[in-house]
């Protein structure tokens, strides 16, 4: 009679395919896994705690660290939860630059997806294709704020400035560029043999299981279930767009792949659309006691300067009371629970990261799978540490 044993191993906390910090406690049956362990907590920095000693606008820059990879979108989940709070209303011009910057975001966010998820599996071609046209959108955000990552652009009823002179036109020549890259992406990978035989019928789940485990976004559209808050539950004027919601069939590597792939077509389009129904006006909202006065009045107006003053150094003070307003980020749905006392920092600040969520999954996705079609399905998920530990 042969006895078999199975063996343990660890996968990561420093492996390249498990996209951060993530170790793995694999129970393996030769190259077939039987048992996988999530072990998470290596990248944990507080976050939540810390933005609970800070004022609003300065824990808005810690959104940034979250998931690094879409800072639009994080400080875009906080500013509504504290403009609920606040119950200040945002201009229209500066809801349509927060949509054109979000969906810039997603963009980029799923360039770097694609680009580490296709050299996981081995196409080393896509990832400099699609590392490329994400350097043009940094370029685009260096451009309104100076920065490439940790941007703090969005501000309590609007934005810290408007947008720089011929920016528009640059935006719109960045789309037409890109919606052909996107064919590139697809000739290179939708149809190729080998991509097919790593992806399809891997690490597969059904609609139903996708909503009992908390799936959200790409993953879940994957599984069949055409669930998108900016339909559902439409924030900062995406009521005005006109956008598909793609989904899946199986819910499974190739769903995941295929998804993510329109939705960057849905989200150039939404952007050309913003670009040609801009208003013009305001890039933040006149409130006094919420948004500081314009930098050009200080130097001639008494009462602005100590506006100013007031707001930088005691900060906005919300009355009391509790807001949760989730928004569609890259990887799923992301919010921020908010509780004020009246003061100028929140009681209490609770974020509802997707990646956390996604990432629970990973055991019963990776189940019976061989070892190598782990590191598919780790990418499929697009998980990021930073929102998971926090």
């Amino acid at each position: 009679m042969i006895k078999t044993e199975t063996m343990t191993i660890n996968m990561g906390p420093q492996h390249p395919s498990t996209h951060g910090v993530l170790r793995l406690v694999l129970e393996l049956d030769g190259e077939r896994i039987v048992r996988t362990v999530p072990h998470i907590g290596y990248l944990h920095t507080g976050v939540e705690k810390t933005c609970e000693y800070k004022t609003y606008i300065q824990a808005m820059t810690m959104t940034d660290r979250l998931d690094y990879l879409s800072p639009m979108m994080n400080n875009l989940a906080f500013m509504l939860s504290t403009e609920k709070l606040v119950g200040v209303e945002v201009p229209p011009r500066a809801q349509a630059i927060r949509v054109l910057m979000n969906e810039l975001q997603r963009i980029a966010s799923h360039l770097v997806w694609l680009g580490t998820h296709a050299l996981d599996i081995g196409a080393m071609s896509v990832m400099l294709y699609c590392f490329r046209e994400r350097e043009m959108i940094l370029d685009l955000f260096e451009e309104v704020c100076g920065a490439r990552l940790t941007v703090s652009y969005f501000r309590i009823g609007g934005l810290s400035a408007d947008l720089p002179e011929g920016y528009l036109g640059r935006v719109k020549d960045f789309i037409t560029y890109f919606k052909q890259r996107v064919d590139e992406y697809e000739g290179l990978l939708t149809r190729n043999k080998l991509w097919l035989r790593r992806t399809v019928g891997i690490g597969k789940i059904n609609a139903e299981e996708a909503k009992n485990w908390g799936f959200s976004g790409p993953c879940l559209r994957a599984s069949g279930v055409a669930w998108d808050i900016r339909k559902t539950n439409p924030y900062s004027g995406y009521e005005k767009y006109d956008f598909e919601v793609p989904v899946g069939v199986n819910g499974d590597v190739y769903d995941r792949y295929l998804v993510r792939i329109a939705e960057m077509r849905q989200s150039a389009r939404i952007v050309e659309q913003a670009l040609a129904s801009m208003p013009s006006g305001a890039h933040i909202a006149d409130a006094p006691k919420v948004t500081l006065p314009p930098r050009n009045t200080l130097h001639t107006s008494m009462e602005a300067l100590i506006h100013h003053f007031l707001i930088i150094c005691n900060g906005v003070q919300p009355p009391p009371g509790e807001a949760y307003v989730p928004i569609e980020s890259s990887k799923g749905e992301l919010g921020f629970y908010m509780v004020s006392d009246g003061s100028a920092r929140p009681y209490r600040v609770r974020m509802r990261p997707p990646s956390f969520k996604n990432l629970q999954v990973l055991p019963k996705l990776a189940e019976g799978l061989m070892v190598a079609d782990l590191i598919a399905v780790i990418g499929s998920i697009d998980i990021v540490l930073g929102e998971i530990d926090r």
